[in-house]
């Protein structure tokens, strides 16, 4: 079966699909776009994690503000592989969704490892303090106590938190989602965020 150009390039336009794997899967579905798509994330998502690794150093900066009279804004880094990513329609649905996200549930951390250690062990002391009179083993406190540090983290750490679009997903997985149809590493670089009822 022939395949045009014109569907490679629509395909590559709503996937962010390399052109071979674009005509591939076009091939394989008989010219069926929508059949490509599915086929597509498929493949993809079982590759987004080798894709972790790959530099991406693309992407955009994103500013977005919210309510009227803009209340709250929210700067954002996000970062891909290539530049044509950067300018699809899908990368920029998932700036603006994650920019949307960091307004409405207020991370203050991106990812693990930005919690700095000391606060870490600040936050089990004091459950610690507030378990201090349960009747248990060390180690089933420990367990608990750990339970408790990981709910925290889950609050503040951003790719931890449920997407206000899909609770269903956090916004790690649905990052991962987006390497699966997109095709390229995307890496949440940073965020501002901006609340003018907040005092520092």
């Amino acid at each position: 079966m022939s395949i045009s150009t014109a569907q490679i390039r629509e395909l590559r336009e709503r996937t962010g699909a390399g052109i071979l794997d674009a005509k591939n899967a076009l091939v394989a579905s008989g010219g069926d776009i929508e059949a490509a798509i599915t086929s597509l994330r498929e493949k993809g998502l079982a590759k987004a994690a080798k894709k972790a690794s790959r530099e991406a150093s693309e992407g955009r900066v994103l500013a977005y503000v919210h309510g009227d009279p803009g209340r709250i804004g929210v700067l954002i880094e996000v970062n891909c592989e290539t530049d044509f990513v950067a300018r699809t329609d899908a990368f920029k649905d998932l700036c603006h969704g994650l920019a949307m996200h960091v307004a409405a549930a207020a991370p203050e951390y991106v990812r693990d490892e930005d919690i700095p250690e000391r606060l870490l062990e600040s936050e089990r002391e004091v459950y610690r303090a507030e378990m201090a009179d349960q009747n248990k083993p060390p180690e089933i406190l420990e367990r608990i106590i750990d339970g408790k540090v990981q709910k925290w983290m889950d609050e503040k750490v951003l790719l931890r938190q449920a997407y206000i679009r899909d609770n269903d997903l956090t916004v790690g997985d649905m990052i991962k989602h987006a390497i699966a149809d997109l095709g390229e590493n995307i890496v949440l670089r940073r965020f501002t965020r901006y609340d003018i009822s907040e005092r520092v």
